[in-house]
């Protein structure tokens, strides 16, 4: 790697686990509810998503600081977050990303980004990713005048950003510290943990780190389904949950069933289609710019029956990803079914 940095490589990525690894030789860090981007410093600042698309238009507060914070010929690896006194944004991140130069503008003015790094691949025009994690460690805490902490508050800090505007991330070697992290800041944005190798290389798009992620469940109500590419069975279930007023509203689906299972589940949900799935609240969306031309029909269900599924984040009001379906639940009734189930814990 050479100065300048026309072609940066892709980060450095996580193989997802159940539980966080233990041992000698495991540092454990926050992982961030933001973007992945890469920093480059030479001529100028470039912000570097985790598919190589510059962000610095849709977050031009961050190169100044950035100039100021790193020097020349170094490339940082961290995570753009939306922080706010609530905790991590996601919802105001993902609006970041706007044609129109003035909205940007203002977003930027009303809420700020922050810059949390936690790697560097590159110093002074050298390519580091060869040397251990130990030693980018400390190079970069170098670079950045500062000294990465293993307390509660620094977390805190950098999730509500109180913190600088370009921070090292906190990390630990204590593995029951850095498991108690993910309930201890939840509530505030926290996405997990991530365990890395203090004598492990950075290896471009190699997942040679460890993420556990934050994993909950809630009961849904199934207000409609999608059919599958073939057309003979069930491709994914749309889920609902009750408001205050009784309004069920589209919070987000799941699908992964086998071929057998949505064959034969499509002919259990055929006898209950029919108006009353999301007919007074928010529905499943139709074509847009970001559904690519996909078919997004999909056919209505009384609201009868319930299912338990896993999720990790909510944004808003609905699950950020798909979920995964866990089991039916005969048991529980639709009307029990409600928002108070998302609630994360206060840090």
């Amino acid at each position: 790697m050479s100065v300048p940095f026309e072609s940066l490589p892709q980060p450095m990525l996580a193989r997802l686990a159940s539980e966080l690894p233990r041992g000698a030789g495991w540092v454990y860090e926050p992982k961030y509810d933001g973007f992945r981007a890469l920093v480059a410093h030479d001529d100028g600042v470039r912000v570097v998503s985790r598919d190589g698309r510059d962000l610095e238009r849709y977050f031009p507060e961050l190169p100044p600081v950035l100039a100021g914070a790193l020097p020349r010929g170094c490339v940082v690896d961290g995570e753009v977050l939306v922080p706010t006194p609530r905790g991590v944004d996601f919802d105001a991140l993902l609006q970041r990303i706007h044609p129109a130069a003035s909205r940007v503008a203002l977003l930027a003015r009303d809420t700020p980004a922050t810059f949390v790094a936690f790697d560097v691949l590159a110093a002074g025009g050298e390519d580091l990713c060869a040397r251990p994690l130990s030693e980018r460690l400390a190079r970069l805490e170098s670079l950045l005048g500062a000294s990465s902490s293993d307390g509660d508050d620094a977390i805190r800090d950098a999730l509500t950003g109180a913190a600088r505007r370009v921070v090292v991330t906190p990390r630990t070697d204590d593995h029951e510290r850095g498991r108690g992290w993910m309930s201890r800041f939840e509530g505030l944005g926290l996405d997990g943990v991530v365990a890395k190798r203090l004598d492990a290389p950075y290896r471009p798009g190699k997942r040679d780190m460890v993420k556990v992620k934050l994993q909950r469940t809630a009961d849904c109500v199934v207000g409609g389904y999608r059919l599958s590419k073939t057309g003979d069975g069930v491709g994914s279930l749309l889920l609902g949950l009750y408001d205050d007023a009784g309004v069920l509203h589209y919070v987000g689906h799941t699908s992964g069933f086998r071929a057998a299972e949505r064959r034969a589940l499509l002919g259990e949900l055929r006898a209950l289609e029919g108006d009353g799935g999301f007919g007074g609240g928010r529905a499943p969306g139709g074509p847009s710019r970001w559904t690519g031309g996909r078919d997004t029909s999909w056919v209505s269900l009384r609201p009868e029956l319930v299912c338990e599924v896993s999720f990790d984040r909510v944004i808003g009001e609905r699950f950020r990803h798909a979920v995964g379906f866990v089991r039916w639940r005969r048991d529980k009734a639709p009307s029990e079914c409600r928002f108070d189930q998302l609630r994360a814990p206060s840090a």
